[in-house]
């Protein structure tokens, strides 16, 4: 009987053709692994421009809708006089706080501001700058905001006694100036004060930096705070913000709807009817994508930018903000 013949090897031709073989599988899984990174990085680097895109937007839109909010307070029925010319937008004086009450918004159009009290740190050239003015939300002596005042802080502070011939207060707590916290509620009883709400002055702008030394375009804002005394201080908000562009609609009939809309409104009595305020936001990805160039031009307010002829993705998140309390007083029924 013959017994089988029984493989004992391979032979140097089928060991180079199984090497061959194999190293086409491997190389076919290779290029799919490193194609579905890149398209993962990818997802990931739309997907974070997209968030700061909308967070900027956010942003500026929750704090353009209550600019020009004081609490109970109708500025321009207590007999503020208007400035002569625009204020300083950083100004430590308390007179000036309290005639910018009337200037809700105050706007820079692609031009760096100057004052004496702040400095826009690396602000970017040829994009706008907005300074919105208003009350905190929520009182200082709330359980759901801050619960004590801060001494050296700014506060607003409301009558709501009839009895009472000053109207309101706006001074840095402890009072220095001449507007001391003695208002009342409506019971006029001396030991139940009206509420304080905290004074802000917010100023967007964008730096060509993130505030932590690398050189990425960011969204900062400028903030009134207290301390031994006011002073402002810069915080970086949105990273990837490469563009910010404002348009005023100004309202010139006094019926709270905007009738002329301008890049600047220019004199403070126009100023003073802006009702809303339309922004645009150029946001770009904060890492390069390989073999892609960006060869677009993107339109901001009139505004055309590019083409930048690098490797960042980018996208223009746009909105358009009622300025509810100053466009809400004037509203007829």
């Amino acid at each position: 009987m013959t017994l089988p013949i029984r493989q004992r090897g391979l032979s140097l031709i089928e060991m180079m053709v199984s090497m061959t073989l194999g190293l086409i599988v491997l190389s076919g899984v290779l290029i799919v692994f490193v194609n579905s990174s890149a398209a993962r990085n990818e997802v990931e680097r739309t997907t974070r421009q997209i968030e700061n895109g909308r967070y900027a937007s956010e942003l500026l839109s929750e704090d353009l809708r209550v600019a020009g909010f004081y609490g109970r307070l109708d500025p321009t029925s207590v007999g503020l006089t208007a400035p002569a010319a625009l204020l300083d937008p950083c100004s430590l004086t308390v007179d000036d706080w309290k005639t910018g009450m009337l200037l809700q918004v105050q706007g820079y159009d692609g031009t760096a501001f100057a004052s004496a009290n702040c400095t826009l740190t690396n602000y970017k050239t040829g994009t706008d700058v907005l300074v919105i003015r208003r009350a905190r939300t929520c009182s200082a002596d709330s359980t759901t905001c801050t619960p004590d005042v801060t001494a050296g802080t700014p506060y607003v502070q409301v009558s709501q006694c009839a009895t009472q011939l000053t109207k309101y207060a706006l001074d840095v707590y402890p009072a220095v100036g001449t507007a001391p916290f003695d208002l009342q509620t409506k019971t006029c009883d001396a030991a139940t004060p009206a509420p304080k709400r905290e004074y802000y002055v917010h100023i967007y702008y964008v730096a060509t930096d993130n505030g932590r030394g690398a050189s990425v375009p960011t969204l900062k804002r400028l903030e009134l705070v207290g301390g031994l005394a006011p002073s402002f201080t810069i915080v970086p908000l949105v990273e990837g913000v490469e563009d910010l562009q404002f348009v005023y609609g100004v309202d010139t009939n006094n019926d709270g709807a905007p009738d002329q809309y301008a890049a600047d409104p220019g004199t403070v009595a126009r100023w003073m009817n802006v009702m809303t305020v339309q922004f645009f936001v150029l946001a770009r990805n904060l890492e390069t994508t390989p073999n892609f160039t960006d060869s677009k031009t993107y339109t901001l307010a009139g505004t055309t930018v590019g083409p930048f002829s690098d490797g960042y993705r980018r996208h223009v998140y746009s909105g358009l903000v009622r300025i509810m309390n100053a466009s809400g007083r004037r509203d007829t029924p």
